[in-house]
């Protein structure tokens, strides 16, 4: 179910651009990135890393930047298309 709902949404994203990677992420981001991949909220990361729900949304938006995603959605599928979750690691 997992591979078909990314291929239907990785055929209607948009595709970060060239430079976009997990290079250009903070460790902090990359591990923020790895937790909305596992479908966890704002507050669920915040309590998980113990830090406040604002420190996340911040990263959640740097990271949206970095790598040219337009919502959720787009990370989870970038998540995935990178390795940091796969359908077997989710909570």
């Amino acid at each position: 179910m997992t591979g078909r709902v990314l291929k239907v949404y990785r055929s209607a994203a948009a595709t970060p651009g060239p430079d976009a990677g997990l290079d250009a992420l903070s460790g902090r981001e990359r591990e923020v990135l790895r937790l909305i991949g596992q479908g966890k909220t704002n507050a669920e990361i915040a309590a998980e890393l113990v830090v406040g729900e604002g420190t996340i949304k911040t990263h959640v938006n740097h990271l949206f930047a970095k790598l040219q995603l337009r919502d959720r959605a787009a990370a989870v599928v970038f998540a995935f298309d990178h390795d940091l979750v796969t359908p077997s690691s989710g909570r």
